[in-house]
């Protein structure tokens, strides 16, 4: 069944912070009288994140194949919203005041990217080197493309999701976020930065985030697509 929006949770192994992300979703829906879905897009958890998801009735799919990009393609080809928004099931992003992203999708943007240096990041939320690391890769990023977005690797993104698929992402790990902006800008697609708030996480556990690994990943794919722009331009956009 069709609807407006479908929030979509990727979840590996959230247990601790799941259910509090789908409530908050579920609260900012009927304050708000939404036509959304909420969808957990599970990467092989082992833990009870999916029966979190039932118990809390909301949509579940599963990707069999590991990586961030690879269960955020999964969970939009399961999306049955005209927008999806995604934002991580840690509870680091909040849920309760995404008013900017909505408005952009409804005035036909087809990505709204946050940006969690304007909006602000609660102490302890980012490590001092990943902030660099962000500020570092966005600027490299946009020394070659000039998309609108200073931090590309922000969780909390919203999109057309006609657009998105239209533009063939394809990258399974944590460099898909660069991948995103980077295809949609070479497509002459409509892109908004707006303030998010980072919030410190739920999970007290180590995060996902290989820095130096999942870094220098961001930087080839950005070196690829640099080089290939006029591949990775869809004809039919």
């Amino acid at each position: 069944m069709e609807k407006e929006i479908t929030f979509i949770l990727p979840c590996l192994n959230e247990e601790k912070s799941l259910e509090y992300c789908i409530k908050e979703i579920k609260k900012y829906i009927q304050e708000n009288q939404l036509d959304a879905e909420i969808l957990v897009a599970d990467n092989l958890s082992k833990d009870n994140s999916r029966r979190i998801a039932k118990n809390n009735e909301v949509r579940l799919t599963i990707c069999n194949k590991k990586g961030y990009g690879n269960t955020l393609i999964n969970g939009m080809n399961h999306a049955n919203g005209k927008y999806c928004i995604m934002g991580d099931s840690d509870g680091s992003y909040d849920f309760s005041n995404l008013q900017d992203y909505i408005k952009g999708l409804r005035e036909g943007y087809d990505l709204v990217v946050g940006n969690r240096f304007k909006g602000g990041i609660e102490k302890g939320a980012m490590s001092i080197s990943h902030k660099i690391g962000v500020k570092g890769l966005s600027a490299f990023a946009n020394f070659f493309f000039h998309a609108p977005v200073k931090d590309y690797h922000c969780g909390l993104k919203a999109y057309n999701t006609e657009s998105m698929k239209k533009i063939h992402l394809i990258q399974g790990g944590m460099e898909y976020a660069s991948e995103m902006i980077i295809k949609a800008k070479i497509n002459n697609l409509r892109i908004l930065e707006v303030p998010t708030v980072l919030r410190k996480d739920l999970r007290h556990k180590k995060s996902h985030i290989r820095t130096i690994r999942d870094g220098m990943r961001h930087v080839i794919l950005i070196c690829k697509l640099a080089i290939n722009k006029n591949k990775y331009k869809i004809k039919e956009l």
